[in-house]
């Protein structure tokens, strides 16, 4: 057939290879899901309010990492230089959890274990932080669990070799006190990271602290 005006004949169109597909974009790990992690939660008849988590420091939330310990799975490793605490997992992974450090968290560092585990723990100060404050002599023989007392939702109790440490890991009503150190206590986490961690504890769980 002749083109336009007498012109050559027009050839046909080539034809085009079929247009593949684009391969799908690497799906980036889901982000935490920080405000149900964080969010109020009514447990054991207490009411624990929420972590306002926006004003915490990213580091010292609680997120899956790749394990610095070395150590094996199901161990739980206290690092006291950086302020954390990992919960070995397989695949060269861990669970790790910001905490805050008191006098008592410094004191000791070893391999021990997780001799029992306390719901809402009843809190009994030394009778040296009794001498430095007395206004604690009210609880000397011990502060009913509740929002406000200073364990926590949780508590860890470590032994080694059978004998208590005095070494506590636990909860506490200062959300503030993550990251840093304080005047007293052992190893404070957020509540709702302390109940996290106790789920997933079994009895005689193998600590290292360094």
């Amino acid at each position: 057939m002749a083109g336009p005006l007498g012109a050559a004949p027009l050839e046909p169109a080539p034809q085009l290879p079929p247009v593949e597909a684009a391969a799908p974009e690497p799906t980036a790990p889901a982000s935490p899901d920080y405000a149900s992690m964080y969010a109020a939660v009514e447990d054991g008849g207490h009411a624990l309010p929420a972590i306002p988590f926006a004003k915490v420091d990213g580091r010292f939330l609680r997120q899956v990492v790749d394990d610095p310990t070395g150590e094996k799975p199901g161990t739980i490793v206290v690092n006291t230089s950086d302020k954390f605490l990992y919960w070995v997992l397989k695949d060269g992974k861990a669970m790790r959890y910001g905490v805050g450090l008191g006098r008592q968290g410094y004191s000791w560092k070893g391999r021990a274990i997780v001799q029992w585990k306390r719901k809402w723990p009843t809190w009994t100060p030394p009778s040296a932080m009794i001498r430095r404050d007395p206004k604690l002599e009210k609880w000397r023989q011990g502060m009913q669990p509740g929002v406000t007392n200073p364990l926590g939702s949780r508590a860890l109790y470590i032994f080694k070799d059978g004998v208590d440490t005095l070494y506590r890991i636990h909860g506490s009503p200062d959300w503030k006190s993550i990251g840093k150190s304080a005047s007293s206590g052992c190893v404070r986490m957020f509540n709702q990271d302390v109940m996290d961690l106790y789920e997933r504890v079994p009895g005689k769980t193998p600590l290292l602290v360094i």
